[in-house]
């Protein structure tokens, strides 16, 4: 694995206030923030699930004089997850640390490189499990697509709403895209139209959350390398041409509904949330420190008729 050499850390002149590394900004990732998370005190476990059908019926009945009221009751299950652990270290070997020039925070710098690499696991990973087709409890394509002329993404996006809302009586409070739909409503005829004559605000997540209706639109704008170590860059964005519209609760909670909820085993990251826990040490056999970041954690959806989810929106 490349690391730093001793003369990579020195340079005959330095900037003391400025480095160039590309590091992406911890917003353009979505995972943290799709749903609420749930510290567990176990790595795998079960949880509680009541049944809707029973919540949802109309079963109250008109009483006679001197009768018992109509009785009813639910159904109850249990549903589990498994939290993966997710680990990667950066050694900092002692001559590469006694020849590093001031600027430069040695551990510091490791760990801003594992928390971003922690970020792109957590991202792609979310990406797999719920920014995807067959999962959630409807799927669909719009007809036009979202980068036509004669598209009509707010009408999409209301009937994905009103379908979430027949199944679930839910209305869904929340719009996940990629950065690729983003792009194609910031130009999008159906947007433009109307703001154009109350508004000269630039089209951005809060004006896309207000015109369709939700309380929020998270935009996934992580960007990673696919290739293999020493093979030729090849950067893709994370997250493909999709958007997600769902329900979630502000905060988790007992018999409190939500399209997923992020699942994160204390027992290694120290109770951070879906963030990450990082550690010090020393390898004396290698005369190194190591820094090490660590996380368990399961992107567990939980309800998929809360979400509906609209694939290939744009060419």
């Amino acid at each position: 694995m490349p690391q730093p050499t001793s003369t990579d850390v020195h340079v005959d002149a330095i900037l003391t206030n400025m480095s160039v590394a590309y590091m992406q900004e911890a917003y353009a990732f979505v995972a943290a923030r799709a749903f609420p998370t749930v510290n567990v005190n176990k790595q795998t476990d079960k949880y509680f699930t009541y049944s809707q059908a029973d919540f949802f019926r109309d079963q109250v009945q008109r009483r006679a004089d001197g009768t018992e009221s109509a009785g009813t009751g639910y159904s109850l299950s249990t549903a589990s997850y498994s939290c993966d652990v997710y680990a990667l270290h950066k050694d900092i070997g002692d001559q590469t640390r006694a020849n590093a020039d001031s600027p430069l925070n040695m551990d510091m710098d490791a760990t801003r490189f594992l928390t971003q690499q922690m970020l792109i696991r957590q991202e792609v990973q979310w990406a797999a499990d719920s920014f995807t087709t067959g999962v959630w409890g409807t799927d669909a394509t719009p007809s036009p697509l979202w980068d036509a002329a004669s598209s009509t993404p707010i009408a999409d996006v209301e009937v994905a709403k009103n379908t979430v809302l027949t199944n679930t009586g839910y209305v869904p409070n929340t719009v996940i895209m990629s950065y690729k739909v983003f792009s194609a409503l910031v130009d999008n005829s159906d947007i433009i139209d109307r703001i154009k004559y109350t508004s000269q605000e630039s089209v951005t997540e809060d004006l896309l959350a207000r015109l369709f209706g939700v309380d929020r639109v998270l935009v996934m704008a992580g960007t990673y390398n696919t290739a293999a170590e020493g093979a030729t860059a090849a950067y893709s964005q994370i997250g493909d041409k999709d958007v997600l519209v769902c329900y979630t609760p502000p905060n988790p909670g007992l018999m409190v509904p939500s399209a997923g909820y992020n699942m994160v085993w204390t027992g290694v990251s120290a109770g951070l949330g879906a963030g990450a826990a990082i550690s010090r040490y020393r390898i004396e056999e290698r005369r190194a420190d190591r820094i090490e970041i660590e996380a368990a954690f399961d992107f567990k959806i939980v309800s998929s008729a809360l979400g509906y989810f609209l694939s290939n929106v744009t060419s």
